[in-house]
């Protein structure tokens, strides 16, 4: 079992930018596909990047595509997500996951085992 905690949410204006942490607890962090998630007020989880256990292939919503980076420390048991050039539709409670599924990576948030709290980005206009 791992146990996730996200930080590094806060309010920015459009344009800016933001770095997501997720410290996760336990010593088999590299044994977990990684993913980001956000969810908007009255809308349902959407997927945002995920990440492969080594770190080497990565995949992302075309929404957040060529702004958002995903990037992983296994050996600080972290994974980030840099956001840049951030706008007012990427409001959102974001949430990281681990999903121990035998995968390279998933964007679907039902392959997703372990989920954190979430951490709230406000991008103003």
């Amino acid at each position: 079992q791992v146990q996730l905690v996200e930080s590094g949410g806060g309010l920015v204006q459009a344009g800016g930018s933001l770095r997501l942490s997720c410290a996760a607890s336990g010593r088999t962090f590299s044994s977990y596909v990684m993913g980001w998630f956000r969810q908007a007020p009255g809308k349902e989880r959407e997927f945002v990047a995920t990440i492969s256990r080594s770190g080497g292939m990565t995949y992302y919503a075309v929404s957040v595509k060529g702004r958002f980076t995903i990037s992983r420390d296994n050996a600080k048991n972290t994974v980030y997500l840099q956001m840049n050039s951030l706008k007012p539709e990427d409001t959102a409670d974001y949430y990281c996951a681990a999903s121990q599924r035998w995968i390279e990576y998933s964007v679907n948030r039902n392959e997703y085992n372990y989920w954190g709290q979430g951490t709230q980005v406000t991008v103003s206009s």
